[in-house]
C-alpha cells in the first residue's frame, strides 16, 4: 500500500459511484438468495454474473496473498470475521453470514460489505449485526471536511465497545479508488483528533469488524479465513465514502 493518499477530482468519484453501484447491485442480488440450503459458492456464482453483466470485474479475484484469492466474495459464517472463502459449504437456519465484495469498473473501485441472519436468528445475533451496522453509520457521520480519520475510527470504537462488544486491533478499514488498497489505513479504534485531516475527495472504505466475545482473532488453515479466538460470533460491515465539501457521500449505496 502507498503511503500517499489520493484525493480525487469530481470525475473520478463520478466513476467510483458507478463502480459502487454496480457492487451494490451485485450485493442485493446475493442478499435475495440467502436462506437454508444456500451454499456459499452459489452466493458467489450471482455476484460474479452480475459484475460481469454491468462490465465490471471482481475486484477480490486474483488479489495477492498467501496465493491468489480464488473468488469474488468473501463469505464469512459466524465466527469467521473476514476472507471466508466460497465453497460448497451449506448455509443453516441461524447462521450469520458476512458477505463483502468488490468491483473494478472504468478503472476504479467499490468495496462494499453486509452481514445478515439465514432464517430466523437468535436475539443475541441480530443486536450484534445491529451494533455492527450503528457503528459504520457512526463513523461515516464522521468523513466530514476537516475532522481527522482518529475521529472516525474513535466513533466506531466507543459505539461498539459501549455495547460490550470488541474490535480487532490488526484488520481496519482503507483508502480506495483506482486500487482496492489505498492510503490511509483506517482503524476500528483510535484517539479523536489525531491522524490526518479529512480533506475533500478522499475515498475511504470504512469496514467496521465486530466480535462479541474478544478482540483476538487466527487464520484458518487455508490461509484466508479470519475467526475469532474464542470462536465466538462475528460481523462486519463496509461502505465506500468520498469526503465532500458537504455530507459524507456514500458511494456503494443504490
Amino acid at each position: 500500500m502507498s503511503r500517499r493518499i489520493y484525493v480525487k477530482d469530481q470525475a473520478e468519484i463520478a466513476k467510483m459511484r458507478v463502480a459502487g453501484r454496480v457492487n451494490a447491485t451485485a450485493l442485493e442480488e446475493v442478499k435475495s438468495i440467502i436462506r437454508p440450503g444456500v451454499t456459499t459458492a452459489a452466493l458467489d456464482e450471482v455476484a460474479y454474473t452480475v459484475i460481469g453483466d454491468h462490465g465490471g470485474k471482481p475486484t477480490f479475484k486474483g488479489y495477492p496473498g498467501p496465493y491468489p484469492y480464488p473468488a469474488t466474495l468473501t463469505v464469512s459464517v459466524n465466527r469467521e470475521m473476514v476472507h471466508g472463502i466460497p465453497s460448497g459449504r451449506v448455509l443453516k437456519a441461524g447462521d450469520i453470514v458476512s458477505i463483502d465484495c468488490g468491483t473494478t469498473l472504468d478503472g476504479f473501485v467499490g468495496d462494499s460489505a453486509f452481514t445478515i441472519g439465514v432464517g430466523e436468528i437468535s436475539k443475541e445475533a441480530e443486536r450484534l449485526i445491529r451494533v455492527t451496522r450503528e457503528s459504520l453509520a457512526k463513523g461515516i457521520a464522521q468523513m466530514r471536511q476537516g475532522h481527522r480519520l482518529g475521529d472516525v475510527s474513535s466513533a466506531i470504537q466507543k459505539h461498539v465497545e459501549g455495547h460490550g462488544y470488541h474490535v480487532p486491533r490488526k484488520y481496519t478499514g482503507h483508502g480506495v479508488g483506482r486500487e482496492m488498497h489505498e492510503a490511509p489505513q483506517v482503524p476500528n479504534f483510535g484517539t479523536p483528533g489525531t491522524g490526518p485531516r479529512l480533506k475533500k475527495g478522499m475515498t475511504i472504505a470504512l469496514e467496521p469488524m465486530v466480535l462479541a466475545g474478544t478482540p483476538r482473532t487466527r487464520v484458518l488453515a487455508d490461509q484466508w479465513t479470519v475467526v475469532s479466538r474464542d470462536n465466538s460470533l462475528t460481523a462486519h460491515f463496509e461502505h465506500t465514502v468520498a469526503v465532500t465539501g458537504d455530507e459524507p457521500l456514500i458511494l456503494t449505496r443504490l
